[in-house]
């Protein structure tokens, strides 16, 4: 199983990165963030996909998540939700086979850092409910927070907002309800490992970034991860796409999912509600 999270920062902007990177990636799951776009206003190549179930959740020119499922993993359209804490279009979840996963875009916080923290309380929440539940969860996307200074280049080190200790605090918090960092699992001493670059001074080019994209999962799932990278060279967006890959063999939770596989039907079902194809 593949899942993959890429904040894209406009999804017409970046349409033909994104259609070459499904290509040539195939993620089983996609996580979409920033896309800024209401569904109607999705290119159609992306919209209409056949192989994939896919849930847009947005408005024009700000903020904005998608949920893409691909259909050899449900012979019917997930269903997508929202929690109450959402604002903004800030998060959809979907249950697929057992696994609760979430598309999640954080507030930035620079113009109101109180309502950036209480997003953060509320995801706390959310994974705490889940781990009482026995859900296994996966959240995707950007959280808007460099967790340490590992996560930071050395030349961008400073106290500012997505640095500063009470968001990195929560992250702890949230990673305490049995969930797993599993790019920091992978690559416990990188501190290279970036996936946002100010779009000046060629600083992506250089490697000059801060970490604030993330794939947490639980820890039966994690358990089964072979790989977490960044793919910096991916696509034209300020982000690069973070891709996870986890070996059913070494976890009960996916195992059950891989033998759930059904046969991708080749056209969309009828549409159910709005934003959902």
């Amino acid at each position: 199983m593949k899942i993959a999270t890429w904040n894209v920062n406009g999804i017409r902007a970046r349409e033909a990165d994104v259609l070459a990177w499904l290509e040539r990636e195939s993620p089983d799951i996609v996580c979409l963030q920033e896309t800024k776009a209401p569904r109607e206003s999705v290119p159609a190549a992306l919209r209409d996909r056949e192989d994939y179930w896919s849930y847009w959740h947005g408005f024009k020119g700000y903020s904005g998540v998608a949920l893409l499922v691909h259909k050899s993993l449900s012979a019917t359209a997930p269903d997508f939700q929202h929690p109450p804490f959402d604002m903004e279009n800030r998060i959809v979840t979907a249950r697929i086979q057992g696994i609760t996963v979430a598309s999640i875009y954080v507030p930035n916080g620079g113009k109101d850092f109180a309502a950036k923290m209480r997003f953060l309380a509320a995801m706390e929440a959310f994974a705490l409910e889940a781990k009482a539940k026995g859900q296994a969860l996966v959240l995707c996307g950007d959280f808007n927070v460099a967790h340490d200074d590992r996560d930071v280049h050395p030349r961008e080190r400073k106290l500012v907002t997505g640095q500063l200790p009470e968001e990195r605090e929560m992250l702890d918090a949230i990673l305490a309800h049995d969930l797993v960092d599993l790019g920091r699992k992978m690559h416990p001493h990188d501190d290279q490992m970036f996936t946002w670059w100010a779009p000046w001074r060629q600083m992506k080019e250089r490697n000059i970034g801060w970490r604030l994209d993330y794939i947490y999962a639980a820890n039966a799932l994690a358990k089964a991860a072979t790989s977490c990278v960044v793919k910096r060279e991916t696509g034209t967006s300020d982000h690069g796409p973070v891709v996870a890959v986890f070996d059913p063999k070494k976890s009960g939770v996916i195992r059950h999912a891989e033998a759930a596989k059904v046969v991708a039907p080749k056209k969309a079902g009828a549409l159910k509600q709005g934003e959902l194809i």
